[in-house]
Parts: C-alpha cells; structure tokens; sequence
C-alpha cells in the first residue's frame, strides 16, 4: 500500500467553537469507523484558537498543537486539509486565501462568506485545482450542497423551496403551537441556544438568504450577488396572522425559494403561507428542510437537523472524507466554467404568486366594497374575503387570499388601500406557496 495512504489525513482546523468542537469529538468517537470507510485515519494536527487559556468542550490529545498563528495553520507542510470553522468574512475569507495559495485543500461552514465573496474563492481554487468544499454551509446535517453537486447533476433543477434557517422556524413554530407573540418566542428560542444574542441575521431572513446564494451557484451555475436577492425576515409575523393561516389551511414558514424561469431565475426569501397538506407545512422547531425538483428526477424532500454541534460536524466531517480519498478530482461547484456568468433574475415585481393581505379596518358599510374595487383595478382575483373576529375598538380585521397575480399589482392595491381612511396602517401582506 502507499505510504501516504497509511498515513492519517492531518487537519488544521481554524474555530474550536460549537462545530469546531463537533468536529473532534466525532473523529474520536468514529475513529475506527471512520478509518474502515476511508483506509487511514484522520487526525487535527494544529487549531487555531483566539485564546488559548480559554476552557474547551472537547479534551485534546497531547499531539494537537493549540496556536493563535493562522501561518501555523496555512505553512504548515504537514497539514492536509485546513477546516475553517471560526466564521466571520475578513478573517476566514484571508485564512481560505492562504490556505488555498499555499496547496491546500479547505473545509468551510461559512456560508456567509460564500454567499459573499464565494466567486473570487472558487476561481483561486480552480486555478490551484484544489477542493473548496461546504456542505455544512447550508444546511446542516441535510445533504443538500451533494444532492445539487453530484446526484442530480445530470437534471435542469426547476425548483428549490426550503426552511433553510432553524432558528427562525422553531420562532414561528412556537408560535404556532403555543400561541407565543414574536418577543416571547424569540426569547425561548435564545434561552434554549437556537438563536444568538444578536438574532439580526436569522430572524430578517439573511441567514436564509446566505444559504440561497450557495445553492443557486449550484443548481444553476451562476453567482447571484447577495444584494440583488429580495429579503424579508419574520418580525411582522403575529400570532393573530398565524391562527388566521391555519384556520385557512396554512402554516406560515420562512421560505427560501428559486425557480427557473426559461432561463432567469425568480428568487428570494419571504415569509409565506405553506399549504398544510405540503410536507414543508409540517416540519416543526429548529430542523430544516429543502424541495428539489428536477426536470427528470421529480421532487425530492431532504429533511434533518439544520444546526447544533454533531449534526453540523458531521456536514464537515463527509467534506474531509471526500477530499482525502485516492484519486479525488476536486468538484467544487458542479460545473467547469470558471469563472461562473451572472444570474439573470426575474424583476421582483413580476414575481407571481397567491397572496394572503389582513386589513384592520372601520366597521361600517362599504369597506369591503371599496378593497374590492382597488384589487378589481389591479387585476387582482379574490379567491376568498373573510372578516375574523368581533369589533375592537370599532375595528374589525378583514382576511383575503387572493389567486395568483404578480408583486407589482398587490403593491399597487396597497398603496391604493394605505391611503383609505377607514383602513388603520400596518396591513399585512404574505405570498403563498
């Protein structure tokens, strides 16, 4: 056999956070296992930490070296495969540089970064014929980044749907199920360590988006800038909006979705009414799940753990092991092209969808009448109008659901409806899937 083969493959691994620590206590405890799939073993060499007096979740062996010195990671002759897993752009963006420029093959989780400046990576480690791998960038333990790359490689992919941010889901799933307002929610789901002290990016739907960014590249080969992908997060989302989706047979979810278009893509994410008797309807607190369609595979549902060290660390780990295997060619994207062309997007005006629209408004005669005419000159088709509830205040709430139109017509009956009298401000407004 190959010496190198015998060899074990080294790891620098950059983070010893929650993945970080994931990733070791896997290696320890799959060790023999792990050594059966791949005919050597696997072992972290050096990890680069903030602070090396900081007490950790994982016991090293004595072989590991701990350093604050990224070139210790990246110069290192011995190192293998460098894993980052410290987040974070500026920083991870020059450890992936340096690691890549230096010959080595990387390991990421950080779809922020991808989602970023993912372009200029790929094009170094295409130059360098090199493996820049992420499966546990998008959705945890679901492996979705292989499904796109290699299983369905040989299909147009029509469609992707997804809860691609468990944070968020397990907010509106406890809200759902519990009757919680936003606040309360979000405050369990930060006690329980679902969401950081900082929410910003799970709950206004950047998050979701990050990981959006990463598939498109690789169900469709294109980059798409982040700041041309629309995004609305889940803070107008109220547990009145909630009970009402469900009454008419929905539960409301943060959807990240792209759809082929004859060539331009309809992207972005939203919170959006999901029809109970759809399989995403039904997944509860803090999992993810994606709906691939491919134009000759059908529909496939991927569903698991979204987040939490082993699920995350086990993403990481199927990266490792793929590029240590004899003979690996580096498949980083799903395509050859480098570098990827731009995608060409649908304007978000032109999307079409049902939508859901709550008006709070005076309980007199002629309200209804008069949305009614504003959807009629928009072409909006009403599909069902209901009035929920008792007079508070002299207010009632009125409910529609409208059949499909685009965007720029519903944006064009509420503006028409913000400026009635009788209609109190903060309609809300939710596309359908």
């Amino acid at each position: 056999m190959n010496e190198a083969l015998v060899a074990p493959v080294r790891i620098g691994l950059a983070g010893l956070g929650t993945v970080g620590s994931g990733l070791v206590a896997v290696l320890q405890q799959n060790a023999e296992w792990i050594s059966a799939r791949l005919g050597r073993g696997v072992a972290v060499k050096t990890v680069l930490v903030r602070d090396l007096a900081k007490p950790r979740a994982v016991t090293l062996g004595p072989e590991v070296v701990l350093t604050t010195d990224a070139e210790a990671l990246v110069t290192d002759p011995d190192i293998d495969i460098v894993v980052e897993l410290m987040g974070g752009i500026d920083a991870a963006f020059a450890l992936i540089h340096k690691a890549l420029s230096a010959g080595k093959h990387v390991v990421t989780a950080n779809k922020a970064l991808l989602a970023k400046r993912g372009p200029e990576l790929f094009a170094l480690a295409a130059a360098k014929g090199l493996g820049l791998y992420y499966e546990a960038s998008c959705a945890g333990a679901v492996p979705i980044v292989e499904t796109l790359k290699s299983s369905l490689a040989g299909n147009r992919i029509k469609s992707i749907i997804g809860i691609l941010n468990g944070t968020a889901n397990y907010i509106l799933s406890s809200m759902s199920e519990k009757g919680l307002p936003f606040a309360a929610a979000l405050k369990k789901a930060q006690d329980l360590g679902y969401a950081e002290a900082d929410p910003t990016l799970d709950i206004q739907g950047y998050d979701a988006a990050h990981k959006l960014i990463v598939l498109i590249r690789l169900a469709y080969g294109r980059n798409l800038p982040l700041d041309k992908l629309p995004v609305e997060g889940i803070t107008a989302v109220t547990p009145e909006d909630i009970r009402f989706a469900r009454e008419f047979g929905y539960a409301i979810k943060l959807i990240g979705q792209v759809r082929d278009l004859d060539g331009r893509l309809a992207a972005g994410v939203w919170p959006m009414l999901v029809h109970e008797e759809f399989l995403l309807a039904s997944v509860k607190g803090a999992f993810n799940a994606v709906r691939v369609e491919g134009d000759a595979s059908g529909p496939i549902m991927l569903h698991g753990k979204g987040a939490g060290d082993l699920p995350t660390a086990s993403a990481v780990l199927a990266d490792v092991l793929a590029l240590a295997r004899e003979g690996m060619i580096p498949n980083n994207t799903g395509f050859r092209t480098e570098p990827l062309p731009e995608a060409e997007l649908v304007d978000p005006d032109d999307f079409i969808s049902p939508h859901y629209i709550h008006f709070t408004v005076k309980d007199q005669p002629g309200v209804m009448a008069a949305i009614s005419k504003s959807m009629g000159e928009h072409g909006v088709s009403i599909r069902q109008a209901v009035q929920k509830g008792e007079p508070e205040d002299g207010y009632v709430s009125i409910v529609f659901l409208t059949h499909e139109a685009a965007n720029r017509a519903i944006t064009g009956v509420l503006t028409d409806t913000g400026a009635m009298a009788f209609i109190k401000p903060g309609t809300v407004h939710f596309r359908v899937l």
